[in-house]
């Protein structure tokens, strides 16, 4: 009865919006139940596509309210402590929560362009793991809120091997005179072109302090697997493919394309 209640509500939802000719903001149903927010229109395809921070945040802005604990349950001071994430020089000021590590604290700023929607694609309640669990259902697969591999774009492991590095780049660094353009001046200059980052001030920045291009290739590595980026073509690439590339895709996956529109901007 209650699936039945809520995919009713959404059937609504959807009718007045289509009927409306725009997406009614989930922030608007304030005198509604949970439930009907929860199979609101703006959290499936085709509208989550077009969802803006704007209209997320009107109803997840708790997302970047939140603050560290000034001490843990422990007892260790945040103000005393390095986290994981603050290991490079990169990373200016205290710690962060997790969304705002991405969004609005500086280095997100100056070399991201990320939206709520770079990670989050939407939520279906029909996916999600039954409570209580029913282990009768085992076909279920869980659909995660992210898809993993959307964070290992930024957090996987330094492939040095494949580089034909010595060693990982903490230890060979200083044999390439602490500086990834030595090599990738004339070698993948093609790169970072995609929405959810700001490639010029990447490379701009990336002159100066190598730790912005080691940062998210090995340097906040939360995956022991490298990401296998695309091998966009460049001016002067050989035309042998090497081994480990010839099952690489030659383009981004298109939802982190950039428009003719964003271009432009």
């Amino acid at each position: 009865m209650k699936f039945q209640t809520s995919l009713f509500h959404y059937i609504v939802f959807l009718s007045a919006a289509l009927a409306g000719g725009s997406w009614v903001l989930a922030g608007e149903i304030k005198a509604e139940q949970y439930e009907h927010a929860r199979w609101h229109p703006m959290h499936f395809e085709p509208a989550i596509d077009q969802a803006t921070d704007e209209q997320c945040l009107s109803c997840h802005r708790e997302i970047l309210d939140r603050k560290v604990l000034d001490q843990s349950p422990a007892g260790v001071k945040a103000s005393e402590a390095l986290a994981w994430y603050q290991t490079l020089n990169t990373y200016e000021g205290p710690q962060e929560t997790f969304h705002r590590r991405h969004l609005v604290t500086p280095l997100a700023k100056n070399l991201m362009d990320m939206k709520c929607t770079t990670c989050h694609q939407g939520n279906n309640p029909r996916e999600e793991a039954p409570i209580p669990p029913d282990v009768a259902m085992t076909d279920f697969t869980l659909r995660k809120m992210v898809d993993p591999e959307t964070c290992l774009m930024c957090h996987g492991r330094n492939p040095y091997e494949r580089m034909g590095l010595p060693g990982p780049w903490a230890e060979s660094r200083e044999t390439f005179q602490n500086n990834c353009l030595l090599c990738h001046a004339g070698i993948r200059t093609n790169r970072h072109r995609v929405n959810y980052l700001k490639a010029e001030a990447i490379e701009e920045l990336g002159t100066k302090d190598a730790d912005i291009c080691y940062g998210c290739h090995g340097g906040r590595q939360w995956y022991r697997i490298a990401y296998p980026y695309p091998r966009h073509a460049w001016q002067g690439m050989g035309e042998e493919v090497p081994e480990w590339a010839k099952d690489r895709p030659t383009e981004s996956q298109p939802r982190f394309r950039i428009t003719q529109e964003q271009a432009s901007k």
